[in-house]
């Protein structure tokens, strides 16, 4: 009789992101206040923000202007009419007991963007990522627990009201991610558009950029979705990725041992490693939206829908397409020089100037980006500049210096140092004449090592080239140098 064998269930996660993302206008959505970041508490207010009896809010033009780009470079449909709702709740940190915000005619929808994985192997996979709506609204202020984080646990609580009234878009995913790894670059990609068009500093460290995630799990080749758990407190993009994993496990663990999935809010907790429950979740209709009566409805004019179109950058994916399929870029190098705008414009201005792309890209991703690390600096802030860097390039490939030369020289050059003034007397010898004695001296003094390479042991090739360079302070041309070496132990 044959045991009955048990097949395990597969699990597939079910994951969108809500990406709260506060736009770098100097001031607030409604009123004039500023919105710096790190003022005293409660000093960027004023009676709109505070919501005082009396007043009326004003949309403030750059954030329409700023909410539009970004719904275009979602490939967003932007509507031509939207309009402003009031999102009631209660809470200390919401001074007027509702928000402003958009609930059934948001300025943006249908949109998606493009998320790049890559494997071990570095081997790239594209998927696009639906967006389902972008919609402006505004942000609450921040409340301060003493002798806790969270409210729980606290002796008293005090809120400042700066960030009230801080513009806000968010922008809402389709369920199309399975995984804490793609959530967490499809939350990069966010960050890069909007650093790309300049809307948002996407800054997660001060709040500038921050999601929530939504996750369900249901067996796999089930259409039907399994109960919704959002998760909120993520401060970095590897949280996001460790939090979906954790309670992707969360869940499937309790579905198998026949426990139900609360729909509810749950917090990321960094120092445990977990998600815990924090309450249950709304739904919209606890919200009573209504339509906002002190704002007018909101139109966009076919051209000046057309005038911010024009205004757009060439985008991240964009870039990264360019990269790989014009200039012949590696996935790799195309991710890092498209990473940040700035970097990208630096690795452009030096192609322009006549470096090749790809010793261009070697240059920048390797060695001056290790630089950049250890120094904790942008690239804008070292002295060699995009057209210095191709002429270290030219000298290169044209011969007058070995690449060693130029990575021995590398300090000088990023503290500004030009490179005819670094490379001064330090062309290669490519005369054939003046090496040949020096590669003759060195195999002389080394007898034991050429008896040891006619035995057997090529790689001693190796140390007499090292020799050479040694003797003419890495002046020597490798390649001749090599050549010359070879001919001569073998003679």
């Amino acid at each position: 009789m044959t045991a009955a064998t048990t097949v395990k269930t597969e699990y597939e996660a079910i994951i969108g992101l809500e990406t709260h993302c506060q736009l770098s206008t100097n001031t607030k959505i409604f009123s004039n206040s500023s919105t710096a970041f790190g003022a005293d508490p409660n000093t960027n207010i004023d009676p709109v923000c505070m919501g005082l009896p009396g007043v009326l809010p004003v949309l403030n033009e750059k954030v329409l202007e700023y909410a539009v780009k970004t719904g275009l470079a979602l490939n967003c449909e932007i509507a031509k009419y939207s309009k402003f709702d009031r999102k009631q709740y209660f809470y200390p940190d919401l001074p007027k007991n509702y928000q402003i915000s958009q609930y059934d005619l948001p300025i943006a929808e249908h949109g998606w963007l493009e998320i790049e994985l890559l494997d071990a192997e570095g081997n790239p996979s594209r998927k696009r990522i639906g967006v389902t709506r972008l919609h402006m609204e505004e942000d609450a202020g921040k409340l301060v627990h003493a002798g806790s984080d969270r409210l729980s646990g606290s002796t008293y609580s005090l809120v400042d009201y700066n960030r009230a009234g801080v513009p806000l878009v968010e922008i809402v995913s389709e369920p199309d991610l399975r995984s804490g790894e793609e959530a967490a670059e499809y939350a990069q990609e966010i960050r890069r558009i909007v650093r790309y068009l300049g809307v948002s500093d996407g800054n997660m460290q001060e709040g500038s950029l921050r999601c929530d995630v939504n996750i369900s799990v249901r067996p796999v080749g089930r259409e039907q979705f399994g109960v919704k758990v959002e998760i909120k407190n993520m401060n970095s993009f590897s949280a996001i990725q460790r939090a979906i994993d954790y309670e992707i496990e969360r869940q499937i663990t309790a579905i198998e041992a026949g426990e139900p999935i609360i729909q509810e809010t749950r917090l990321w907790e960094e120092g445990a490693q977990r998600t815990s429950s924090m309450r249950v979740k709304e739904g919209s209709s606890d919200y009573r939206y209504f339509p906002e009566p002190d704002l007018s409805p909101i139109v966009v004019s076919s051209h000046q829908l057309e005038e911010w179109r024009k205004e757009l950058p060439e985008l991240p994916a964009q870039k990264r397409h360019r990269y790989e399929n014009d200039l012949g870029l590696s996935v790799y190098d195309t991710g890092v020089l498209t990473e940040d705008s700035i970097v990208a414009d630096y690795f452009e201005q030096a192609i322009a100037a006549g470096a090749n792309a790809k010793a261009a890209a070697n240059w920048i991703t390797q060695d001056i980006a290790a630089y950049l690390n250890k120094q904790k600096l942008s690239i804008t802030e070292i002295g060699l500049t995009p057209v210095n860097l191709a002429k270290v390039i030219t000298l290169i490939e044209s011969g007058k210096i070995s690449n060693a030369q130029a990575k021995q020289k590398l300090p000088d050059l990023l503290d500004g140092i030009s490179p005819e003034k670094a490379f001064a007397g330090q062309e290669l010898i490519t005369d054939i004449t003046v090496l040949e004695p020096i590669v003759d001296e060195a195999i002389a003094a080394n007898p034991n090592e050429v008896e040891k390479y006619r035995a057997g042991n090529t790689k001693l090739k190796g140390f007499f080239v090292g020799q050479v360079l040694k003797k003419t302070d890495k002046r020597a041309d490798p390649k001749l140098t090599n050549e010359l070496v070879e001919k001569k132990l073998n003679c």
